[in-house]
């Protein structure tokens, strides 16, 4: 990784000449109370570049070239992107500063309908040009201009500086997006090879894994909450995007939290139970899922040869762990489950009711194992990383809520309707880009991120 010095790449980058798009981060400046150190950021923007990176490291040209199905992207498209990302909003708006290719604005805009034409999702794997050469020393460049700016000139701009905070966790973002695609890519070749060298699941000086259930352990303990009026939303202090303000508060109900995630044994049994073939248990739309997809267990479950469960796993193919934490489940799933489990999903008010009294722990990218853990402690709550936890809670604006302005006001706000609500982060998310008040949202059957499922009941 380069360390971020002036370069003649970089130099000629800044001097081509001017370009479109001037205004496209000219409003967006830090929050009130909030200001942005320079050297900080670059440091921290080096260190982001620098893991997207190791991460791709282990795939092949062919590896990063191609995509499984439309809602994933290949490799090298999430290493386009979000140098485009630093281009568009970072470096385009500097004076005398000129596209390093202008087709890359087609090529690898995501959504923001506001830049202009750009390529269908379902197209990113047809782009066999540029090739990954080309996009890597495309991310060099970039990287060593947005470093010189930052070293150079970054203090003289407050807008730019709140367009790279938010472009690192931007970045942080597709991190875990390369390792989930990826995982979906390599689950549909026939010899399920690994993307990395498993990890042992657990050192020989941990407790064992608690009980399932059915001896009462696991998620069949709760802890109770108070009810009443909570606070939900940022409360400042930090970076948080748009759609975590404003902090506002909420009335609600007493309640009981699942003490740990659902685990594949307790799935199991809601399997063995006919969970799939029972409408009763089943939301009209995700019944209907269920036929249409065959639906019958998580996704990435195998069947062995000798009639064993399987599990895929960036790792490979590895026995089902029943202590370990249900993965890759849709919304209909988590639902039907906690139907079964005369339980309901948390709205997310309770979720970050409950989760600002925790500390922010858990297994994460950070950790290199990429897989869910077993809890191994019963004040082991999981709360944070192993799974992301699906919510009752419809993703919407918070009152009061404002899009940032221009572009990047298509980051987050129009994307509320169709989705629902995911707390906590998982075993591929940065330690650092998880918080309590943070909303991840995606459409109910989506199920290839690392989401999973606790448990709520009234109290």
């Amino acid at each position: 990784m380069p360390d971020g010095s002036a370069t003649t790449t970089e130099q000629a980058l800044l001097d081509r000449g001017a370009m479109g798009h001037r205004d496209v981060a000219d409003s967006l400046e830090p929050r009130p109370g909030r200001s942005l150190d320079a050297a900080a950021l670059r440091r921290q923007f080096l260190d982001a570049r620098s893991c997207t990176e190791r991460l791709a490291e282990p795939l092949s040209a062919e590896d990063a070239a191609a995509q499984s199905m439309p809602d994933a992207s290949p490799t090298k498209w999430h290493l386009a992107h979000t140098t485009w990302f630093f281009e568009t909003f970072v470096l385009s708006p500097l004076p005398g500063y000129r596209q390093y290719d202008p087709s890359f604005s087609l090529l690898f805009n995501s959504y923001y309908e506001s830049l202009g034409a750009r390529l269908p999702r379902p197209c990113r794997g047809l782009v066999t040009r540029p090739s990954l050469d080309v996009v890597i020393a495309y991310r060099r460049a970039v990287t060593l201009a947005v470093a010189s700016w930052l070293e150079t000139s970054g203090a003289a701009r407050p807008d730019a500086l709140a367009a790279v905070e938010l472009g690192i966790h931007h970045e942080q973002q597709h991190q875990e997006l390369i390792l989930t695609d990826i995982k979906h890519l390599l689950s549909h070749h026939p010899c399920f090879p690994a993307y990395h060298s498993p990890l042992p699941r657990g050192s020989a000086d941990e407790a064992p894994p608690l009980a399932s259930p059915a001896s009462g352990g696991g998620s069949a303990r709760y802890t109770k909450y108070d009810g009443g009026l909570v606070s939900l939303g940022h409360r400042g202090g930090g970076f948080a995007f748009d759609n975590e303000s404003p902090e506002h508060r909420v009335f609600v109900r007493p309640f009981a939290l699942g003490a740990q995630l659902v685990t594949n044994g307790e799935y199991l049994e809601f399997i063995a139970d006919g969970g799939y073939r029972r409408p009763e248990l089943w939301l009209s739309d995700g019944f209907h899922w269920v036929a249409a997809h065959d639906a019958a267990a998580p996704l990435y479950w195998q069947l062995g040869a000798d009639g064993s469960r399987q599990l895929f796993t960036l790792s490979g193919l590895m026995p089902l762990d029943l202590a370990e934490p249900v993965c890759h489940v849709s919304y209909y799933e988590a639902d039907a489950y906690a139907r079964w489990a005369a339980a309901r999903l948390p709205t997310e008010a309770e979720w970050e009711h409950a989760a600002r009294t925790l500390p922010l722990d858990g297994n994460f990218l950070d950790s290199g194992c990429l897989h869910p853990r077993a809890a191994r402690r019963t004040e082991d709550t999981q709360t944070f990383g192993d799974t992301w936890e699906w919510t009752a809670s419809a993703y919407a604006p918070y009152p009061g809520f404002r899009a940032l302005p221009g572009a990047l006001g298509e980051y987050n706000g129009k994307f509320m309707c169709n989705q629902m609500v995911l707390r906590g982060g998982s075993c591929a998310t940065p330690r650092e880009h998880v918080r309590a008040s943070y909303r991840n949202f995606f459409p109910p059957p989506a199920r290839w991120q690392f989401t999973g499922i606790r448990l709520a009941k009234d109290a």
